[in-house]
């Protein structure tokens, strides 16, 4: 009975990660331009899809069918994204997306039974002993990542990571959070390397923001170190999802101390923050979603191929009617992709030799 107990309390309070919030209406919400789709670029979505299972959440099919619909449209119209990557993708309906959206490559985070692996500090220790039953910290995963990558590019690999049982806080120790990476054949040079991850959330968790963020901050340090012993330093590299920021100072220098190693010694940077540096006009839904700090994009060259920002648009905003399809805003952006002058012919010279 006491394990009936736990786990109706648990399902309950989970729903805490999914609520769903009211916001204004905004009158510019838009559908991305025709993203280029030749040699040379390639965008990206990040989109949060709130699709947990029932009974955690309720009344979600609806909107996760529109998502889908909405994806299958845009890439009637030749405005598909490239690329994207998916949070919260957990339940059955919110397999739709991935089913009807088009896209001829996928990929999946790990599963609720894949445990990760890390080695506990004795702060760790200290902290995992202070776990709690009645805020989902004890009783093993529900449900797996959420985490989805879509590609029109073909994966030339896949890894994935789930956070040791100890790294995490409150009720998002129900899921089984981590990262994904791809290895994708983008047409023009060498290969991409993308990456998406879904970090612990802060009030949500329910618990206090002191054990939250610790939770935060070895779970960003244990992405770094994924990071860095799988990316291939001669790719680009993007790394987008939901790293749950928000207007929390120790979170994000956490996070931006350790983004500047993801990528050896090239410069790491954010979307959003280039976009505004190079003067680009946000829209009402971009600038909601860069204030809120949620969901971000980073990239960084590789040493064979270069990366740049082109625009950020928005796909996925507050709707004309009011509301939104999910709790996150989804955003695109879009790199151009240069391979160095040297790099180029010295692949042309090899070819040239076979």
């Amino acid at each position: 009975m006491k394990i009936l107990v736990r786990s109706a309390l648990a399902l309950a309070c989970l729903s805490l990660l999914g609520t769903t919030w009211s916001w204004a209406r905004r009158d510019d919400t838009y559908l991305p331009a025709a993203s280029p789709s030749g040699p040379g670029t390639v965008s990206v979505l990040t989109y949060n899809v709130h699709g947990a299972p029932w009974p955690i959440t309720f009344g979600r099919s609806a909107k996760l069918r529109q998502i889908a619909d909405r994806l299958q449209r845009l890439r009637a119209e030749g405005r598909a994204p490239g690329v994207i990557v998916l949070q919260e993708a957990f339940s059955g309906d919110a397999q739709v997306i991935r089913k009807t959206a088009g896209y001829a490559y996928t990929a999946v985070g790990a599963g609720k039974d894949e445990a990760g692996a890390g080695t506990m500090t004795p702060f760790d220790q200290v902290f995992a002993d202070g776990a709690r039953w009645w805020k989902g910290e004890t009783e093993g995963k529900l449900v797996g990542s959420g985490l989805q990558i879509l590609s029109d590019y073909p994966i030339l690999a896949v890894h994935r990571m789930a956070f040791p049982a100890f790294a995490c806080a409150g009720w998002d120790c129900l899921a089984n959070k981590g990262a994904l990476m791809v290895t994708l054949a983008v047409p023009g040079g060498p290969p991409v390397d993308v990456v998406t991850t879904h970090l612990n959330s802060r009030h949500a968790s329910a618990v206090p923001d002191a054990r939250s963020n610790y939770a935060y901050g070895r779970q960003v340090e244990m992405l770094t170190a994924f990071i860095r012993a799988k990316h291939d330093r001669a790719h680009p590299l993007i790394v987008a999802g939901d790293f749950n920021v928000g207007p929390v100072p120790p979170r994000r220098e956490a996070l931006l101390t350790e983004a500047r190693n993801w990528a050896g010694d090239e410069t790491i940077r954010d979307a959003m923050h280039e976009y505004r540096r190079d003067g680009g006009r946000m829209s009402a839904d971009a600038a909601f979603s860069f204030h809120r700090a949620r969901d971000w994009q980073f990239y960084a060259a590789g040493t064979t191929r270069r990366i740049g920002l082109l625009g950020i648009e928005v796909p996925f905003g507050f709707e004309p009617s009011g509301g939104m399809l999910s709790d996150h805003v989804g955003y695109v952006a879009r790199y151009r992709l240069d391979t160095p002058a040297a790099t180029a012919l010295a692949t042309t010279s090899g070819r040239a030799k076979a």
